[in-house]
């Protein structure tokens, strides 16, 4: 099988679709495909989601004699590892990491990059990490989340080919997606493919929220897409590529190894955590409603057992919100809002997640803080993407008047994002 097409075609061969795109380097020459195929329509939609990192045959003879780089956390997990080189004896049912598995290969790893959070996972939201050495592996870790959100130069150099593997959670301000959009951007200025090993999203089911105004462009949100924009991480890369969306319109020569037995409406449930205040399936889907109280003086229940599952504050009145909880300081969750004091808030661990954001609880906060001139802080309007959203509550709009301005918005969004979708 050659390791590069240069030509773009839809052909069905054993009856899967491959589809493959030219993805066009930043001297703007077709070098490099992206390459997507669809499961196989015949196969039960009952089978495993197999996520691309898993499908070692799709891309290991990509990385060959290759000096790699590869994009990761703890995440980055195979659950199920058939080797492809190395004797069958050595399969392993247990999760491996996907270092592990390519040092195993004997893929020459020669750095990693981590995300927010760091390569361990273990690092608080916002925390600037450091440049270190994984005691584990002894590979140098470069941080994308220190001194630098964008790999350097300087440590590129050696490398051939860059892999991507990290988990998303498909909200857009979180922030494994402005990774990937400087990785891109660092790979397409240096020449170097990157390949993304697609994971599902676990909020793909709907599209929401309003579109991001680039006036309010940050880390926590660089694209005007919707807060909830149903796309999975490989998609989301196409959509990069293709809008033009990375500095001075460069192109980053990509490959997408999909994921098998997924669709946009299939459940999933991580199998790690993504993040230290992500740690169960009902956090996760609450997470797109419930961040927004990080640009407010409401918790949104960091330094909890159940962070992202409950809300509140010491100023909230009781008869109201029964629920009390009190947010202590810990791994993950170092100095969390009211610190050792008593909230009064709202406990959702039960709540039914609906296919859309919920606004009722930010504006209902909002109407019962007793200080309201004081509930949203200078990080609301990056949350939200556009200053319009803190002005309609202040205004003492409703969720449906509110939503029914991103209508618009919204439909020519489903527009763009139906020509970068890879799955049903």
């Amino acid at each position: 099988m050659k390791q590069w097409l240069n030509f773009t075609k839809s052909t069905l061969n054993n009856g899967v679709l491959i589809i493959i795109l030219c993805a066009f380097s930043c001297k703007g020459q077709a070098i490099d495909p992206l390459v997507n195929a669809n499961p196989d329509p015949q196969e039960s939609p009952t089978q495993a989601v197999v996520p691309g990192a898993e499908q070692l045959v799709q891309y290991i003879a990509l990385l060959q004699n290759k000096r790699v780089g590869v994009v990761a956390n703890q995440t980055s997990i195979l659950q199920h590892y058939t080797p492809s080189q190395v004797k069958a004896s050595a399969a392993s049912n247990n999760a491996m990491h996907l270092i592990d598995v390519l040092r195993a290969e004997g893929i020459n790893v020669v750095r990693v990059f981590a995300p927010e959070h760091g390569f361990r996972g273990q690092a608080d939201a916002g925390a600037l990490l450091k440049d270190g050495l994984d005691p584990a592996t002894q590979l140098p870790v470069m941080s994308l989340y220190g001194a630098s959100k964008k790999p350097q130069p300087e440590h590129l150099t050696d490398i051939d080919v860059m892999v991507f593997d990290i988990q998303d959670v498909g909200a857009r301000f979180y922030t494994y997606l402005s990774t990937l959009h400087y990785v891109m951007e660092a790979c397409a200025e240096q020449d170097i493919p990157l390949i993304v090993l697609d994971r599902p999203n676990p909020n793909a089911h709907y599209i929401d929220g309003p579109i991001l105004e680039l006036s309010q462009s940050s880390f926590v949100g660089l694209h005007p897409v919707p807060v909830v924009y149903g796309m999975t991480i490989g998609e989301y890369a196409t959509m990069i590529n293709g809008q033009g969306w990375l500095k001075d319109h460069v192109s980053c020569n990509l490959t997408i190894v999909p994921l098998k037995h997924y669709t946009h409406q299939t459940p999933y449930s991580l199998p790690v955590t993504p993040s230290p205040n992500l740690p169960t399936d009902q956090s996760i889907a609450l997470y797109p409603s419930l961040c927004f109280f990080e640009g407010t003086v409401v918790s949104a229940g960091r330094g909890t057992a159940h962070p992202f599952e409950v809300f509140g504050s010491s100023d909230l009145p009781e008869q109201k919100y029964p629920f009390s909880f009190v947010p202590r300081s810990g791994p993950g969750a170092k100095y969390p809002k009211f610190e050792n004091k008593i909230c009064q808030g709202i406990n959702l661990r039960l709540a039914t997640p609906a296919d859309e954001l919920n606004l009722e609880w930010l504006i209902q906060a909002y109407k019962d803080d007793p200080t309201p001139s004081a509930f949203f802080n200078d990080f609301f309007k990056k949350l939200a993407g556009q200053t319009s959203l803190q002005k309609q509550i202040e205004n003492g709009w409703d969720s449906a008047r509110i939503k029914a301005t991103w209508s618009d918005g919204l439909e020519a969004f489903k527009i763009i994002r139906a020509k970068y979708l890879i799955y049903p």
